[in-house]
């Protein structure tokens, strides 16, 4: 029996799944089971994926229902006692699996281990490095204020804590994954693998590059959370929401600059100030509005040449060194 269920939902994932299964198959653990949830692709992902000769790999089709319901039903399939998933796009260090593995044996209280990410683009070139945040035991507090996990490609789990918190909410249409580790982080500890091993694609076509969904089910995750939270951990709430906003508007202004977007992240910024008043004095209000103004006001490709030209003066990736995680 194999020690570790790897799921991979894919809906048309003909650019990277090839990528992405090679990174698993690498795995120094090679006790696995790879369950490929077909969530309905219309490219060819079965083909690319038949291609592949390797016993451990099981391929399951289903009309389209999404990630969270693949995630499910992958789950339901697992055979063994630790489950991790992976998007068909995201790619692992070889040691992952290994070590997040070895920090759940030697903390057996522990239900969730993850590791830190780094990001990458659509040629699998290095962006930028993650939070690299560590947290060890009670996450709860922390997760409601950052999800310092930063992905759904991380964690490696016990499946019955999965099945103890009733899976994935099939019901939303993003942050799933931060709200799966919100539920997890009330009910048991977390371990970290300091270390990168997770790399996370960004890409224009990703379920998270679509800001306005992802703020409204951020939002209905963090109500939701903060409803069944303790007393004592409400006085977080500012800076939790405070920090989603930032996060937002940095993801707003990172896309393509159209008018539209600009008047989003002029929206979404000026909740972030609402919510920590502090950034009315930081210096990195003057670069996020001038972003915000020539996404606005210019056409879009007077827009992203002026951008590219300006871009010390423009640079906003500080807004998110500026997210409140040591409270």
């Amino acid at each position: 029996m194999p020690l570790i269920s790897v799921i991979i939902p894919v809906y048309n994932g003909e650019k990277s799944i090839k990528e992405t299964l090679d990174s698993i198959l690498h795995q120094t653990i090679s006790d696995l089971e790879i369950l490929i949830i077909n969530d309905g692709s219309q490219d060819s992902t079965i083909e690319i994926v038949t291609s592949v000769q390797d016993p451990r790999i099981q391929i399951f089709s289903y009309p389209n229902a999404g990630l969270a319901a693949s995630r499910n039903r992958g789950i339901k399939l697992a055979s063994t006692d630790y489950i991790s998933f992976i998007d068909a796009d995201d790619l692992w260090t070889p040691d992952k699996l290994e070590a997040q593995y070895k920090a759940l044996q030697e903390n057996p209280q522990a239900a969730v281990a993850y590791s830190w990410t780094d990001y990458i683009d659509d040629s699998s070139q290095f962006l930028r490095r993650g939070s690299h945040i560590t947290v060890q035991g009670d996450a709860q507090a922390k997760l409601l204020v950052m999800d310092f996990l930063e992905n759904g490609s991380n964690a490696l789990i016990r499946k019955q804590a999965l099945i103890d918190v009733g899976g994935f909410d099939e019901l939303l249409p993003a942050a799933e994954d931060w709200d799966i580790f919100l539920k997890l982080a009330a009910k048991y500890s977390f371990v970290a693998v300091p270390s990168s091993q997770i790399l996370y694609r960004i890409s224009a076509n990703s379920m998270s590059a679509n800001v306005v969904r992802q703020e409204a089910a951020c939002l209905k995750v963090l109500d939701r959370a903060f409803t069944q939270a303790p007393e004592s951990l409400q006085c977080l709430k500012r800076h939790s929401f405070g920090n989603l906003y930032k996060y937002l508007t940095a993801k707003a202004l990172d896309g393509y600059p159209d008018r539209q977007r600009g008047l989003t992240a002029g929206r979404l910024f000026w909740n972030s100030i609402q919510q920590d008043p502090s950034l009315l004095s930081a210096r990195v209000t003057v670069k996020v509005l001038l972003k915000i103004a020539a996404m606005v006001l210019l056409p879009p490709a007077i827009a992203q040449t002026w951008l590219i030209k300006n871009q010390k003066l423009t640079n906003t990736n500080t807004l998110l060194g500026l997210l409140q995680f040591d409270l």
